[in-house]
């Protein structure tokens, strides 16, 4: 079982984010209970090379042991405009306190230069997507804090949350890039399908293709570009086309049928239909009980019997996962970035957590 600190702090955080008046900088501040080491270690290990950019307090290049320890940190990347123009989303990260812009970039689409960038209430939903800002945390921490497993982690994290994503279909495909390699691996493959494929290069970051994008893209062609099995670039062009076809990975009206239809196609099993409703869609009691490093922190071999254990932690069992693989990957790190022979010797046997 994965150890949890000594120290944890026990207090049950507030239920509702506040806005405080803007930033000199024009930034949307957001104050809500909120996890920063936990989400930035969770951003340092998933971060798209050339799409999105994060930069920490901690001194170690991003996507290292250290780097994932950080406290602090600001991560950016572009975002389209409903005006046809293109944005630059600008986030900072701290306890308790999110900050966030949207930066006009020049040239791109028909907003003028120099025009104010949209509402505070899109950059809201923006990082409600992204970082579950609107999750009542003490409704989690009352349901969870009791659990004999779970009790221990939301006694050390009382205010982490569950990230999401902005684009949910850049997510999707890192998902499926990301099958049966490592979180390293996936973050290289999906890196090479935006450079591949990203329609729009601007201040030093691409923005990541659509699902239209890459639906009219060849699989073999594909294959050789991301340098992924041909089986992979085939289920990644087949979600693709779904999703381009109507496939909503956001609609929360009948999960089940997404669900449904995410298994249907080639490629697409129950881990992946899980994961992604819990990144994709958003479902607070999402759990994909196959996972393995929620197999190996539960001490049990079957997804069923991981099923059978996680039932008491519904309806915020994504929350029960994040717990858990927060956990595993902070320990995990920081064991690391006090061994690097250790991290050396451990990268590429080890499971990638969610």
């Amino acid at each position: 079982m994965t150890s949890v600190p000594a120290d944890a702090p026990a207090a049950v955080p507030a239920t509702v984010p506040a806005l405080a008046p803007p930033a000199e900088d024009g930034a949307v501040v957001v104050r809500v209970p909120f996890d920063a080491r936990a989400t930035l270690a969770y951003l340092a290990t998933h971060v798209v090379p050339g799409v999105e950019t994060l930069t920490t307090d901690a001194t170690a290049p991003t996507g290292t042991a250290s780097s994932a320890t950080a406290s602090s940190g600001t991560v950016e990347r572009l975002v389209p405009d409903d005006d046809g123009g293109l944005l630059r989303l600008v986030v900072h990260l701290a306890d308790d306190e999110v900050s966030a812009r949207l930066v006009p970039v020049p040239g791109i689409g028909t907003r003028p230069p120099g025009a104010g960038a949209t509402s505070s209430a899109r950059v809201v939903e923006l990082l409600d997507q992204w970082f579950g800002l609107g999750d009542d945390l003490a409704a989690v921490v009352e349901h969870l804090r009791d659990d004999d497993v779970l009790g221990p982690f939301v006694a050390a994290r009382p205010h982490l949350r569950v990230p999401g994503h902005v684009d949910a279909f850049e997510v999707a495909a890192q998902t499926v890039l990301g099958q049966q390699v490592s979180l390293a691996a996936a973050r290289t493959f999906t890196g090479r399908l935006a450079d591949a494929l990203g329609p729009v290069r601007a201040d030093g970051l691409t923005l990541f293709p659509s699902a239209a994008h890459v639906a009219a893209a060849d699989p073999d062609a594909l294959r050789e570009v991301l340098r992924v099995p041909a089986s992979r670039a085939r289920t990644l062009v087949g979600l693709a086309r779904a999703c381009a076809d109507g496939l909503d990975l956001r609609a929360t009206d009948d999960p089940d049928a997404t669900r449904a239809a995410l298994v249907a196609l080639p490629g697409i099993g129950p881990w992946t239909a899980d994961y992604l409703a819990l990144r994709a869609t958003g479902l607070r009691d999402a759990f994909p009980a196959g996972d393995l490093v929620l197999r190996q922190a539960l001490g049990l071999d079957k997804p069923r019997d991981v099923e059978a254990r996680a039932q008491g932690w519904s309806p915020w069992r994504a929350y029960a996962a994040q717990h858990l693989w927060s956990g595993t990957v902070l320990e995990r790190l920081t064991r690391a970035a006090a061994s690097p022979a250790r991290r050396r010797s451990t990268a590429r046997r080890e499971p990638p957590p969610g």
